[in-house]
């Protein structure tokens, strides 16, 4: 491997890790396209959330977040957005922030990676750690939604097709 002076040693680019990242999303949303409107907002097993209430987390976390890692500004989270009861609605601010999470992923410094951050002003890490928290979060809570579809007789989406 070769290195430059004052220069870290790299596995993955912040482009590529972004690719990744995009790739769940898109998978993530078409989990939330096969789920049927109704048990989108109502089904439950175990005592967990609904998928809608996890899409409203992630939603809540990814957008808002890489825009505090971009400008420094940081907000309360927020998971509680107005959707009307439509899948489609969830589905236009998925959309909205896949752009936004664009937009300012190329306004961060390759160096800001290693930053200490407090992202929302209450989770302490560094700016890569965060990245890795919201895009594990969401596998998470897709693997939960793959639980929710197989109980309702659907098949998921290929974990593997990104």
């Amino acid at each position: 491997m070769h290195t430059t002076l004052n220069k870290t040693p790299q596995v993955i680019s912040s482009q590529e890790l972004l690719d990744h990242w995009q790739g769940h999303r898109t998978l993530t949303r078409r989990t939330i396209e096969v789920f049927p409107e109704e048990a989108f907002f109502s089904h439950t097993i175990g005592g967990m959330r609904t998928f809608a209430e996890m899409v409203m987390e992630l939603l809540g976390i990814a957008g808002p977040g890489i825009k505090e890692i971009a400008t420094g500004k940081s907000a309360p989270l927020n998971e509680h957005l107005d959707h009307g009861n439509k899948k489609d609605r969830l589905l236009e601010l998925w959309d909205e922030a896949t752009t936004e999470i664009n937009s300012y992923w190329a306004q961060i410094k390759e160096e800001q990676f290693q930053q200490n951050i407090k992202i929302f002003g209450q989770y302490e890490g560094t700016v890569r750690s965060s990245i890795f928290y919201f895009i594990d979060n969401e596998i998470h809570h897709r693997g939960q939604a793959y639980v929710y579809l197989r109980s309702l007789g659907i098949e998921p989406p290929a974990f593997y097709e990104r």
